[in-house]
């Protein structure tokens, strides 16, 4: 990895951050490149229960780097569809990321930083953090990121935030569905630090299952067929190996075989 973009894990959580706060952390072609390849690693990685997405300085992620843009401006049709496609791989990575991920906002998050946020499955935000979906001030759309921003706020509100671009605040993001936590900016290791520790408590092959469930259940039509999926799942989830330890350990009152110490 560059410098812009920083990994580490410890006890078992990969921590994934940004570290381009000269530059508000805004991502170009390189930097998207590496998140994905980043958030493909701690996915394959057994060691690794937990992913969190963080950055330094000011701002969470300021969306597409300026200096980026200039040059897509500059590109022909069929290069920015290029360019369009692998932030679409990006998002849809962390998205489908069989591993918990936490998004820690630290600061502002404009664009495709909102995107960053909308595609993990829980965000905590500090109280001063403000969101903009400000795309078309450029005369542009957040096309890439607006399946992930629509499920995580709605239809409705995502008709009024991708037209207007106003900048809306933490409490905001979080009563629309965007965050889960809004916290003190000394609060948010602490609020972390708690989805961590109960994450961790858990069956790492059932987090994955249900983390799917809850994607289907949402998107699927209520009908026999999901009806028969989630019958399947359960009784599949049942007679795992992973899905008996637990049982087990439950019923003898002992802590699972996942559970370290």
């Amino acid at each position: 990895m560059s410098g812009s973009l920083l990994t580490a894990t410890r006890d078992r959580v990969r921590f994934i951050t940004l570290n381009r706060p000269e530059r508000h952390n805004a991502f170009d072609d390189s930097l998207i490149a590496e998140l994905t390849c980043a958030f493909q690693d701690a996915a394959a990685d057994p060691a690794v229960r937990v992913v969190v997405l963080d950055s330094v300085g000011k701002s969470f992620s300021a969306g597409a780097d300026l200096d980026w843009m200039r040059r897509m401006a500059g590109y022909d049709h069929q290069r920015n569809l290029a360019d369009a496609r692998a932030l679409a791989d990006l998002m849809r990575t962390i998205e489908s990321c069989p591993k918990p991920t936490i998004a820690v906002v630290q600061g502002a998050a404009y664009g495709g930083g909102v995107g960053l946020v909308a595609c993990c499955d829980m965000a905590v935000a500090s109280g001063h953090a403000l969101f903009c979906l400000s795309e078309v001030k450029l005369g542009i759309i957040p096309a890439v990121i607006s399946p992930y921003v629509v499920r995580a706020i709605g239809g409705r509100a995502a008709r009024r935030y991708f037209q207007t671009a106003e900048t809306f605040t933490a409490s905001k993001a979080a009563e629309l569905g965007l965050v889960s936590e809004v916290a003190p900016a000394d609060g948010l290791i602490e609020q972390r630090d708690r989805w961590i520790a109960q994450l961790l408590v858990n069956g790492p092959q059932a987090m994955a299952a249900a983390k799917d469930l809850a994607v289907q259940a949402a998107e699927r039509p209520l009908d026999d067929s999901l009806r028969g999926w989630t019958a399947e799942r359960i009784a599949s989830l049942r007679a795992s190996d992973e899905g008996r330890e637990g049982i087990a350990a439950f019923l003898e009152r002992r802590k699972p075989s996942w559970i370290e110490g």
